[in-house]
């Protein structure tokens, strides 16, 4: 059975006149009396009674018209469904972002799909860049939101492209009663001789390779007394008095009134990025893009 003759049973079901029905289909009557003939052959039972007078539905023509309407009705949904998913206006994504994306450009993300994209089904995951990386390359998220540039392939030799969103100054965050608090902006030399809170790079190869660059010392020159994957761990230290550490300046947000954040000299900045797999390059993975420069600009002059 084919979906052909399911439109042709049902135009000639709906007219119950096989000339209207060929005329409403654009066709010769002969063909389609054969198409229907055929069908009821393959049923193994007539659908239509047919006389000189006029055409009616047997009892299993009924039945059939009733299954054929639903099936495609079915048809029509599953092909608006598939055009939607290929215009990138509905399907799932799996999107990875670092925790400082969560105060600037992910809220704007958000509300974008809420407003512009509701059917889509988003799924976010507070994941290090690191972790994103390896997630990207195991197939098991589409996109990501990563910190500074990172290596251009996962560990599986998935190629990835990064595209950079959004920019902001690099500070240290220090001790308010710290004799480097009351500056105004601190160089990279006075800060690496205040014990350093840091961050594995095994999970954050981009963020620490750029403080690092940053600092321009080298990495067994600087005291780090703690190690630490959360921002917030390391704000909890320095508020402690352990240290400083170097974060982004959308950390100001999180600041407790127990520490201060000190822009540093030359203003060096740090990054966020968006990174997925090169191929496919899916519809909704442009869409995500397109709103994180949305937000980001959202964010300008913040």
């Amino acid at each position: 059975m084919e979906v052909r003759q399911l439109r042709y049973f049902l135009a000639v079901a709906e007219e119950l006149h096989f000339g209207r029905a060929a005329d409403r289909l654009h066709m010769s009557q002969p063909p389609l009396s054969v198409q229907v003939s055929r069908l009821e052959q393959e049923i193994g039972t007539p659908l239509f009674v047919r006389s000189t007078r006029r055409v009616t539905l047997t009892p299993a023509g009924q039945h059939l018209q009733t299954r054929a309407q639903a099936i495609l009705r079915e048809l029509e949904s599953v092909r608006e469904e598939m055009r939607q998913y290929a215009d990138g206006m509905s399907g799932k994504l799996a999107a990875g972002f670092v925790s400082s994306a969560n105060y600037t450009v992910l809220p704007g993300v958000v509300q974008l799909f809420r407003n512009h994209r509701p059917q889509i089904e988003l799924e976010l995951l507070p994941l290090t860049s690191g972790e994103q990386l390896e997630r990207l390359g195991a197939g098991t998220l589409d996109i990501g939101i990563v910190r500074d540039e990172i290596p251009r392939k996962a560990s599986s030799d998935v190629a990835l492209v990064f595209e950079v969103v959004f920019e902001e100054r690099l500070v240290a965050c220090l001790p308010v009663d710290h004799p480097l608090a009351r500056y105004s902006e601190v160089s990279t030399s006075e800060i690496v001789e205040v014990p350093m809170i840091g961050y594995p790079r095994s999970l954050m190869p981009g963020y620490v390779d750029r403080v690092t660059e940053v600092l321009g010392a080298a990495p067994d020159t600087i005291q780090v007394v703690k190690e630490v994957v959360h921002q917030e761990t390391a704000l909890g230290f320095v508020a402690a008095g352990l240290g400083t550490t170097i974060l982004p300046e959308s950390v100001r947000q999180l600041l407790p009134p127990s520490i201060t954040a000190v822009p540093l000299s030359n203003a060096p900045t740090t990054q966020l990025l968006a990174v997925h797999p090169a191929q496919p390059k899916r519809p909704l993975t442009e869409t995500f893009i397109r709103y994180l420069h949305e937000a980001a600009r959202g964010l300008e002059g913040r």
